[in-house]
């Protein structure tokens, strides 16, 4: 069994700064060239990942939405009493505690620690124990065999090795087990979005689109052999918004990639513009002005493993 990531010590703070000198610093310097050269060899994506934690951090607004479709993947999952269930990238712990709440053994997580404290809070307020801890997807800190079913929405899709992420799923959930998750297709808007992003902000080389998590076809080629009894099913995500413009504005603030393709473009306002009026004319094609609501369809996958 692996063991999970351990926690951030709490640093005491010194009554005096104490400056060290230039030898110790140049071997601190050196110490952390070597541990970050060592990072770089296990996980040639430690540096994206990184970006992605602090990034994400900001997401918390964004559970009011998705609160609603955690409860469609747990009943499209069939999770029942009893059963061990992991959630994988848990974010603000929705699915673990609507989970939680049928009598599943959950356990949850994320890569973003402040998410994490936040689905920590979430559970203490209806007295459910689940297990959150902060992790990567790619690499689980969790035994083989040890789950009844594995979840995820909108979490392990953003791992950025796909065979990787799925395959520690896979890993950790016992024969027979259910395995569902939710994507965004990549012809809808939210795949459209990260697909215009991904057109003024490049992901490093190797970093596959999270996107094509939300092909059927695709979805299919990656579990090939290694689950059965696949099916789908799409449903739908309504965020409330007073115009275009109102929901671009909620994106950019809690969106991990959107956060960091505005930062890009903060000291080059002609970009930005042209950006936004781009994203705005997207959101348009899906706002219902009607109902003041945005309609985002979502693509939801079931399997056993095999």
């Amino acid at each position: 069994m692996r063991r999970s990531a351990s926690r951030n010590a709490v640093p005491l703070r010194p009554s005096a700064r104490v400056e060290p000198s230039a030898s110790v610093a140049r071997l601190m310097e050196i110490d952390l060239e070597r541990w970050e050269s060592s990072m770089t060899a296990q996980d040639p994506f430690a540096s994206f990942k990184a970006v992605q934690k602090e990034a994400w951090s900001l997401f918390t607004p964004m559970e009011v939405f998705t609160t609603p479709t955690a409860a469609k993947l747990v009943g499209f999952a069939g999770v029942a009493a009893g059963q061990r269930l992991l959630d994988v990238g848990c974010g603000t712990g929705v699915v673990a505690i609507t989970a939680a709440r049928r009598g599943a053994k959950v356990r949850g997580l994320d890569l973003s620690p402040v998410l994490i404290e936040r689905a920590r809070e979430h559970a203490q307020l209806v007295n459910l124990d689940v297990d959150f801890v902060d992790g990567d997807a790619e690499s689980l800190p969790y035994g083989d065999n040890e789950f009844d079913v594995v979840l995820s929405q909108f979490g392990h899709m953003f791992a950025p090795r796909p065979d990787v992420a799925i395959g520690e799923m896979l890993r950790v959930l016992k024969p027979g087990g259910t395995i569902a998750f939710s994507t965004w297709p990549p012809h809808l808007y939210v795949g459209r979005m990260f697909a215009m992003i991904g057109r003024h902000l490049p992901p490093p080389e190797g970093v596959a689109s999270p996107v094509l998590w939300g092909d059927p076809k695709i979805v299919a080629e990656r579990l090939a052999g290694k689950a059965k009894d696949l099916s789908f099913e799409m449903d739908m995500m309504t965020p409330s918004a007073l115009s275009p413009q109102h929901f671009r504005r909620t994106m950019e603030s809690t969106i991990g990639p959107l956060i960091k393709l505005v930062a890009q473009y903060k000291d080059e306002p002609d970009k930005l513009k042209s950006f936004r009026a781009e994203f705005e004319a997207l959101i348009s094609e899906y706002f219902d002005a009607g109902h003041n609501v945005m309609r985002q369809q979502f693509l939801m996958t079931k399997a056993r493993k095999v």
